[in-house]
């Protein structure tokens, strides 16, 4: 038994659908007909960080330790950054390696700096320099000859959307390079692959995706065209190469067209729960005595002191919440509802989920003159609605937490 794990970051199903039913992706469109398409709910909150580290570990933030990008320093308003290293539970593919099975998997998000697997390990996003970023360290000097590149330039996508998708080909076809270097010259049971670039366009060019008549709307699904190309290539050569073998495809979270950013800090301080001194903006360690409760990205409410009551009075005030007539909040969700496992005390109290096309942001350097509301910085934005392909039903209601224990009891 071989398998073969294909992750497009952030596609949500209703795209893949569309888009398999047209041109655009021709292979997907053939892969779902012979599989089985499911829906897949995202992490809490549905983020990267926290969905992928759910789904390498089978395992949900209360069990593995990563609730952000950016988390507390225990017993403290100081922000650390999670790290791969900070990862406490063991990954499918450290249960696999204890088997005597090995892994490849590139370009995979929440794995920087790397950690010795049974096989070989390319880090993805957010991964800041290559010779961290591989092992074993013996892979370094082909792929850095190839220009392996980690990730495409945000910044640069914020201004050159033209720019953006010349960097998104150019990272597309160097990722092959590096999965056709992986694949002929390490032995291998699983190997998994990770496309980045479908998130980072849908942030900077869903405008561009759903509308016709938009400059770059072909390029864009051009882009998917080649996604699609590559797929095709990926899994031809698998079926060839291993005769018994199982193929999944899935996305972390899913994406919809953003409408208005929602700046949850700034809510909570026109309603008297946060206030600020007069120092540095950056870090809730500016934050006032008097603060009740503060918020992380994207919506992971704190509170300065335990109190049911508030907490009650928050929910309310949240759920209730509208603008222009319209419902801005999915869900508030307390702790104990969604965590589980010894690190749950870690966690936020709350954690708030917006509504399709209210962005959710938690940043501290906005105070109330710059609005609860304002226009957005991109014109995506996440939402739960993941998807999975796989070659059969795989049970309903799946949380990509659950695709762990999928994968490694295909080996038994």
């Amino acid at each position: 038994m071989k398998i073969l794990i294909l992750g497009l970051d952030g596609v949500p199903r209703r795209l893949l659908e569309h888009l398999a039913a047209t041109a655009v992706m021709p292979v997907f469109h053939r892969l779902i007909g012979e599989g089985v398409l499911h829906d897949l709910a995202a992490s809490i909150p549905e983020i990267s960080s926290v969905s992928w580290t759910s789904f390498m570990t089978g395992t949900n933030p209360g069990t593995h330790g990563v609730y952000g990008f950016t988390d507390l320093m225990p017993g403290t308003r100081k922000i650390r950054f999670p790290r791969f290293p900070d990862v406490v539970a063991p990954t499918f593919w450290d249960r696999l390696g204890s088997r005597g099975l090995r892994t490849v998997v590139v370009n995979q998000p929440s794995t920087y700096p790397v950690r010795p697997v049974s096989g070989a390990l390319v880090a993805g996003f957010v991964a800041l320099d290559l010779d961290r970023a591989v092992y074993p360290a013996t892979h370094l000097a082909p792929l850095e000859k190839m220009g392996y590149r980690i990730d495409v330039d945000s910044r640069r996508a914020r201004h050159d959307k033209e720019g953006l998708l010349e960097d998104l080909v150019s990272t597309l076809a160097v990722r092959e390079r590096a999965v056709d270097h992986f694949w002929s010259r390490e032995s291998w049971d699983l190997f998994e692959v990770v496309v980045t670039g479908t998130d980072r366009l849908q942030h900077f060019l869903f405008d561009a995706l759903e509308e016709e008549g938009h400059p770059l709307h072909a390029r864009v699904l051009d882009y998917y065209h080649r996604v699609d190309a590559m797929a095709g290539r990926l899994v031809d050569r698998f079926r060839n190469d291993c005769k018994d073998g199982a193929f999944f495809a899935l996305s972390d979270h899913g994406f919809t067209r953003c409408r208005q950013e929602f700046r949850i800090n700034a809510w909570l301080q026109s309603h008297g729960y946060l206030e600020y001194t007069d120092g540095d903006r950056t870090s809730p360690e500016c934050l006032a005595e008097s603060t009740r409760v503060f918020a992380l990205d994207p919506g992971r409410l704190y509170f300065t002191a335990p109190g049911v009551e508030l907490e009650d009075e928050i929910i309310e005030k949240l759920v209730g919440l509208t603008f222009e007539g319209e419902p801005v909040v999915r869900a508030v969700h307390r702790r104990a509802d969604i965590y589980q496992g010894p690190l749950v005390t870690a966690g936020p109290d709350l954690v708030v989920q917006t509504l399709d096309g209210f962005d959710l942001k938690a940043t501290l350097r906005e105070d109330r003159e710059n609005g609860v509301f304002v226009e957005p910085a991109m014109t995506g934005m996440h939402n739960p609605e993941a998807f999975l392909l796989a070659d059969r039903p795989c049970g309903k209601a799946l949380g990509i937490e659950d695709l762990a224990a999928l994968i490694e009891a295909r080996y038994e």
